[in-house]
């Protein structure tokens, strides 16, 4: 079985990208065929400076190779290293439909603020992303539920493609995390943790310090209820058990149970020290990837070469049954 997972690079790499895309793939690389991209041309769908561009895509290989991704059993590459990926994606617009990539809802709330000076880019990213997919063959696509929406929209290009032009592509399907897919924004719990927040207490990025992470997890949106359950009317708290269950293997009940009367801030301060002696190790092994750049760019060059050969077969099938091959 193949499976897919990509990134954008960023410098704000927050623990909601960890254990809900990072971390899933390390234990996927174990029982399937996994493809790791670097998503670099997604990121450019917004405004970047060419070189915080840059060390972000250092940064992200360092945090996929720190997380525990071996390059040895996963494809890992950066995206805009294979020119397949943009061709894929423009064949793929030429089935698109408008009102399809109109309903997408992730484009609908990142363009709210922007009006006209939104990009192109972000609106038909929907459908790079389905290229990204189809280039690889994939069966599974883990992603979080917000994604969800742009999977279907791959199977239904997929489809479409296969109907009108012959069979072509793997028809994938997406997989949800059952169990921290959703990390939620500690100063909004009823929104998705996100590396865009308006303030940076919204999230915790993986190269936060200790002192910033007790800071930001103190300071988390709970409410006044007495007690710590586990219940879904409470989402700031839930948010909490969940980080503090990822972190330590054990249960939200029996979390709660621990610290059922010892109020917020006790149970605040553990889960705290739970996620710094959870992001320790990884911090520093992304210390010691980034002070050596060749190595990683060595790997990501590796992970392209082997990235290739399967997308260029594929843009070569897709091109022949659309009659562009001569």
């Amino acid at each position: 079985m193949r499976a897919l997972t990509g990134i954008q690079p960023t410098n704000t790499l927050h623990i909601g990208n960890l254990f809900g895309a990072l971390l899933p793939a390390v234990a996927m690389q174990n029982t399937y065929d996994l493809t790791m991209m670097i998503v670099d041309l997604h990121a450019i769908t917004v405004p970047q400076d060419p070189k915080t561009l840059r060390q972000n895509i250092l940064f992200l290989a360092a945090a996929y190779l720190a997380a525990g991704i071996d390059p040895e059993k996963t494809v890992l590459f950066q995206q805009s290293q294979i020119p397949a990926h943009a061709e894929l994606a423009w064949l793929l617009q030429t089935v698109g439909r408008m009102g399809e990539l109109e309903r997408m809802t992730q484009f609908k709330d990142k363009a709210l603020s922007k009006g006209e000076s939104v990009s192109v880019g972000l609106f038909t990213y929907p459908v790079l992303m389905a290229a990204d997919i189809l280039l690889y063959d994939i069966d599974e696509v883990p992603v979080g539920e917000d994604q969800k929406q742009h999977v279907e929209l791959t199977r239904d290009l997929a489809e479409r493609f296969n109907r009108d032009f012959g069979e072509t592509f793997v028809v994938p399907k997406p997989v949800i995390r059952s169990e921290g897919a959703r990390i939620l924004g500690l100063d909004n719990p009823e929104k998705k943790m996100s590396k865009s927040a308006a303030s940076a207490k919204n999230y915790i990025s993986m190269t936060d310090d200790a002192d910033t992470i007790a800071k930001k997890i103190r300071s988390a949106v709970t409410d006044s209820l007495p007690g710590i359950t586990v219940d879904d009317a409470r989402p700031g708290l839930k948010n909490l058990l969940t980080i503090h269950a990822l972190c330590t293997g054990r249960s939200m009940s029996d979390i709660a149970t621990e610290f059922e009367t010892q109020g917020n801030q006790v149970f605040k301060d553990a889960t705290a020290a739970a996620l710094i002696g959870f992001l320790a190790p990884m911090q520093q092994k992304m210390t010691e990837y980034l002070a050596h750049e060749d190595v990683l760019i060595a790997i990501l060059a590796e992970g392209a070469a082997k990235a290739s050969t399967r997308a260029m077969a594929k843009i070569a099938l897709a091109k022949h049954h659309m009659g562009l091959v001569l």
